[in-house]
């Protein structure tokens, strides 16, 4: 699913998928004897179905034995397409996705890092429905048992419910248009308040139709191009091996796990709320390096959510997030405070945007579009290159037809047994090119007639040449995901913001039109490449293409209601949210609308100095990228990330400690039991993630019922307690 190209949310999912990934198939070390024993009889179940091909040239036999997954499931029966989709996977998906979307919503608001949540949706959809069939198997009423199929249609409709939280913008480009994020920048001339109503009709008619414009070339993707997509190939591998009998003893495991800390998180999460009656009270304003660590923003905020973000994300991902603080907020914003009265008015507000915040805004945006901007090129220059390359050498002749039913199409019989089957179901249930051309033209002539009326500033022409390029950029996105594992949904929404709002120009909304550009963009782009790695999913899982796209059709529409619901409870409980220094300061949200304004206005919004420090900083985006890419996947790891190192340079770096420790902690723990610390990290940090996530919710019903904590936390200085001391003792008398 997530850094909006900060996130680079695949990107920050690609080592984990890969820890995922070995989990399932690598063995454990010797630190665990259980977990060893374990993986021992997997792996023995797996070798009694090995097969082996005998290949006679000359005289000369090789036999090559290769371990098949579809062996092991090769006496249970694949369910049609319709009976995938059950009533019981579509209610517990609707559940789960309530519970994903606060998670995303309270990222989305707070640092805009949204790691996968792939493992915690695959996870607890096994344990639901396996807690539920075995009710029901108990009280002779089981009618179909809970199948792996099942399983991965759960995963695709609740990833993509939860995905609406992220390509809805409430983070980013659409609460942007808000006049509280306007007056932050000077700018309250071109806004939208954000409404219930508009935002679920605007969904409904943008979201759609990235899912019509790739359903034409899956065949294309997955089959011929076998193109890789390995956060969609790491989910499967997860799905397979939950039901193996000895994986269900491992998810047994997990979920046990999962739930002690879920417990923990959601018990921490309600003791905190008893300090927070005021402002800046509680343990997470606890100044834990000192205060004046604490006034540049070095303190660790005691947040379970974030820790548990910091033990899936890389390493890498959360140090450049501590370095881009300390560079910042330990360097940068300190030396150029120094210069105040001669850069800017001495005068001016900590948060006007002619002051101190407009570098650290600007700056911040010039480190995005760099990392951005590469990356956009790397990938699309690859995605080219890759497509030239396999349309050149792609020859259909000497191709053998394997053993086939009636009526089940050719697969060539080079293939192994596990990828002739897949390819045989892949292939069977077909979804009608008349659907997606027919469902795409209807969907765009919806959404162009309605949309301006939603946003006047956005005309329909803007909307109708949007949609001329919108598949052929869905397709790369997709296509470049296939290859790399990164979405550049943002990316492309950026490109969006500045070419619709200079076409539009500032005398006729071009902010507005550009920011809502950005979201019909971002959901065509996103919605595609989502789809994509679900029907590898399904590939790899036997899933039917037609029960994939049915979930995330309907994964999408629960999205478009939930999460502009979800966002309004946050909206509604918190009137703090989108300032500074609130708990849910929506950095994203200034820093697209000040994309839209420099878009408009060009440089002249820029204080002193800032375009020199921006260009330094583009510049050197684009360098570190360089580097990384020359110095080679084994060396280069260890160079930071720009996009990750611009996210504090807005809100500070207090999550980044939070986020160091949840590394430090999957550190220690591997070093003690790598066994344990493979099985059971992405188990503990989803507890984590999900139980504090969940606190959310009673939270923001007290906050509109109007109950307030009974209790204010606060730490002073010694010489600001003597003076209130004083203070409360003349007050007595």
């Amino acid at each position: 699913m997530g850094v909006p190209d900060t996130q680079r949310p695949y990107q920050l999912e690609e080592d984990d998928n890969d820890r995922h990934h070995h989990n399932i198939n690598s063995s454990p070390s010797s630190g665990d004897a259980e977990l060893d024993s374990q993986h021992q009889t997997m792996t023995t179940n797996k070798k009694k179905n090995k097969y082996v091909v005998v290949e006679d040239d000359h005289d000369d036999t090789a036999k090559e034995e290769l371990l098949s997954v579809e062996k092991l499931f090769e006496n249970q029966p694949v369910p049609s397409w319709r009976k995938q989709l059950t009533f019981r996977a579509f209610f517990i998906s609707f559940v789960l996705s309530i519970l994903f979307s606060v998670i995303v919503m309270k990222l989305n608001l707070t640092t805009g890092i949204i790691p996968s949540l792939n493992v915690s949706a695959g996870l607890l959809g096994f344990f639901f429905v396996r807690t539920w069939t075995k009710f029901l198997d108990r009280c002779g009423l089981l009618n179909q048992p809970f199948t792996r199929q099942e399983n991965t249609v759960i995963q695709t409709c609740v990833v993509a419910s939860s995905g609406i939280a992220f390509s809805g913008g409430f983070g980013s480009y659409l609460f942007g248009m808000s006049e509280r994020i306007a007056q932050q920048s000077k700018d309250s001339s071109d806004t939208k308040d954000p409404g219930l109503l508009w935002i679920i009709g605007f969904l409904f008619v943008v979201s759609f139709l990235g899912l019509f414009s790739v359903v034409p070339l899956r065949k294309i993707m997955i089959i011929d191009f076998k193109l890789t997509y390995p956060s969609g190939t790491a989910t499967a591998h997860l799905i397979n091996s939950f039901h193996t009998p000895e994986g269900v003893k491992l998810a047994k495991k997990q979920v046990r796990e999962l739930g002690k800390f879920f417990s923990f998180s959601f018990l921490w999460g309600f003791f905190q709320w008893f300090y927070t009656a005021g402002d800046n009270c509680g343990f997470a304003s606890f100044p834990s390096l000192g205060l004046k660590a604490y006034q540049n923003k070095f303190f660790f905020d005691f947040s379970a959510t974030y820790v548990g973000v910091g033990m899936i994300c890389p390493h890498i991902v959360n140090i450049s997030v501590l370095l881009g603080g300390i560079l910042s907020w330990g360097l940068m914003w300190p030396l150029i405070e120094t210069r105040s009265g001669d850069w800017y008015d001495k005068e001016l507000s900590p948060k006007d945007m002619n002051g101190l915040q407009g570098y650290k805004v600007f700056i911040a945006i010039a480190l995005i579009l760099g990392d951005g901007l590469y990356n956009f090129v790397k990938v699309l220059s690859r995605t080219l290159v890759a497509l030239q390359s396999q349309l050149r050498s792609k020859d259909a002749s000497g191709i053998l037809p394997v053993k086939k039913h009636h009526g089940s199409p050719d697969v060539s019989s080079e293939l192994s047994y596990d990828d002739q089957r897949r390819t045989q179901l892949f292939l069977k249930d077909q979804i009608p090119a008349w659907i997606a051309v027919g469902g795409y033209v209807v969907f765009a002539a919806i959404s162009i007639a309605t949309v301006p009326h939603i946003f006047p500033q956005l005309k329909w022409y803007h909307i109708l040449v949007i949609y001329l390029f919108a598949p052929t950029l869905a397709f790369c996105n997709a296509y470049g995901c296939g290859l790399t594992d990164w979405s550049l949904a943002s990316t492309y929404g950026k490109v969006a913001i500045f070419t619709i709002g200079t076409w539009a120009g500032s005398a006729h909304g071009g902010v507005l039109a550009g920011l809502a550009a950005c979201g019909v963009m971002m959901n065509i782009v996103s919605t595609a490449s989502d789809l994509t790695q679900d029907f590898k999913t399904g590939y790899l899982t036997l899933a039917s293409p037609q029960s994939m796209f049915v979930s995330q059709v309907v994964g999408t529409a629960m999205g478009c209601v939930v999460s502009p619901c979800v966002f309004w409870l946050f909206y509604k409980a918190f009137s703090d949210l989108g300032m500074p220094e609130s708990a849910y300061p929506a950095p994203y949200a200034v820093v697209f609308r000040n994309m839209a304004i420099l878009g408009v206005e060009g440089v002249k919004s820029l204080p002193k100095n800032c375009l020199m420090l921006c260009g330094i900083f583009f510049g050197a985006a684009i360098a570190i990228n360089v580097l990384k890419d020359c110095l080679g996947k084994k060396r280069g790891r260890f160079v930071p990330l720009p996009m990750a190192m611009a996210i504090p340079f807005y809100i500070g770096s207090y999550f980044a400690i939070d986020m160091c420790i949840g590394s430090l902690i999957v550190y220690l723990w591997g070093r003690v039991n790598k066994a344990k610390a493979d099985a059971f990290v992405p188990a503990v940090a989803s507890g984590l993630i999900c139980g504090d996530g969940t606190w959310t919710l009673p939270a923001s019903i007290l906050a509109l019922a109007g109950v307030q904590p009974p209790i204010c936390m606060k730490f002073l200085s010694s010489s600001q307690n003597t003076r209130v001391d004083a203070f409360i003792a003349g007050k007595a008398h």
